[in-house]
């Protein structure tokens, strides 16, 4: 699979008890490590994150998956007021995966705590995504694709649990944030939409049958991310002063050119080694929902 411009590379998450969740990640969902070690100066720095600095992290991804796409955990001490799905930024990770009812079975009592479980289709063909949360707080959705949504061409599953295939984002100004994404990122706008989300009426004691507006952000019929317009009482995610916000913490990007990208940059560009930048260049910005964005220079695709 390609490097192409608004590829989701990777999805970081902040977890406070890293063994157990590198235990869950390649136990439960079957994960590869690819990569083990500490956060050096040059992400440290580049996140706006300095106390992050020597912190173990480890770089993951699904078997098979050619090292195009990752999760990265990083260790960092909890954020005891952090909910999740309850403030703005990165609130979860929708990853595709082959089998929704078996996938559900090994997650049943398990440190991944199933939200929602999974229900038939209304036509009988499919079933409905697994919402779940990990140890660390980050919010999971598990979904099983079988055909194209909305002119959108989702990665279908090799691995049992596969590549994220869409990150969700939740802004206080949806618009604001969608012009963000086109304007300063050179994504483009895939179409708006409304439905009733379990995982966020949950979250907020809304009836079951509340739908949100949420806005799909794409390159060509590539999905990038979703943007959701969250009720009122979401707030400003709380996050410890120099370390990453809490959960799902930041997504990497694949772009043409940083210097392309029109918003400012925490800091200059870095060229780093290793399985997921590869001696590219990377820097990261924060988007309009003061999402944490990290973009790894690819030119115009590379394998």
């Amino acid at each position: 699979m390609f490097d192409t411009h608004g590829r989701i590379k990777c999805g970081t998450i902040s977890v406070p008890d890293f063994q157990g969740s590198l235990s869950d990640w390649t136990g439960l969902l079957g994960y590869d490590c690819v990569e083990t070690g500490k956060v050096p100066i040059e992400l440290a720095n580049g996140w706006g994150a300095l106390k992050t600095l020597g912190a173990r992290t480890a770089l993951l991804a699904p078997p098979g998956g050619g090292d195009t796409a990752f999760i990265r955990i990083v260790e960092q001490p909890a954020v005891l007021a952090y909910l999740p799905m309850r403030t703005f930024g990165w609130v979860g990770y929708e990853l595709t995966i082959r089998d929704v009812p078996s996938l559900h079975d090994r997650l049943r009592g398990s440190s991944i705590r199933i939200l929602t479980p999974p229900e038939r289709t209304p036509d009988g063909a499919g079933w409905t995504p697994i919402e779940a949360t990990g140890r660390a707080g980050e919010v999971l959705f598990f979904n099983a694709v079988t055909e194209t949504l909305r002119d959108l061409e989702f990665p279908r599953a090799v691995a049992e649990v596969d590549r994220i295939m869409v990150a969700m984002l939740a802004a206080a100004d949806r618009a604001a944030a969608v012009r963000f994404h086109i304007d300063a990122l050179g994504f483009s706008e895939g179409g708006t939409f409304r439905l009733p989300y379990p995982i966020i009426n949950t979250a907020f004691g809304l009836h079951p049958d509340t739908e949100s507006e949420a806005t799909v952000i794409s390159v060509g019929s590539m999905p990038v991310c979703e943007i959701d317009q969250f009720p009122p009482g979401t707030t400003q995610r709380k996050q410890l002063l120099g370390y990453l916000p809490p959960g799902n913490a930041l997504v990497s990007f694949a772009v043409r050119s940083l210097d392309a990208v029109r918003a400012p940059l925490i800091a200059p560009p870095e060229t780093l080694d290793g399985p997921l930048y590869a001696g590219r260049r990377t820097a990261c910005t924060r988007g309009a929902a003061g999402e944490l964005i990290e973009l790894i220079e690819v030119g115009d695709g590379a394998g």
